[in-house]
């Protein structure tokens, strides 16, 4: 029998196991994001978010810290290993965008758009 993209749960998670995640249904949306600040709060190049109604995504074991990194914006991650999971903000108020790599099976989910390009490493352009 084929599951219904509505009914599908995706799990994920810091390295150290203490913060959970379980997102159900379909994301909104799958991207990577080159802003200078995404780039900051994760150490990579650019970060790669799988967006949720925030709704759709509940938390488990030990709660995530918060992290207020600009006006309007709330970062989690985990306050024993410091792995980056989400971001959530008042331009996309109402959405979870959890960090991709976080995701049990980050292989589930394909990029199909790129947000902030223009700020985007030139060895990535």
């Amino acid at each position: 029998m084929a599951s219904d993209a509505s009914s599908e749960i995706r799990q994920g998670g810091c390295a150290c196991g203490r913060t959970r995640f379980e997102a159900r249904g379909a994301p909104k949306f799958v991207a990577n994001c080159h802003c200078a600040s995404c780039r900051r709060a994760t150490g990579a190049s650019m970060s790669s978010f799988v967006g949720f109604k925030s709704e759709q995504v509940t938390w488990s074991g030990e709660a995530p810290a918060i992290f207020a990194s600009s006006p309007g914006v709330e970062r989690r991650f985990c306050s024993a290993c410091g792995t980056a999971l989400s971001y959530a903000g008042e331009k996309w108020a109402g959405e979870t965008h959890l960090i991709l790599g976080a995701f049990d099976d980050p292989r589930a989910f394909t990029p199909t758009a790129e947000a902030f390009k223009e700020e985007a490493l030139d060895w990535l352009k």
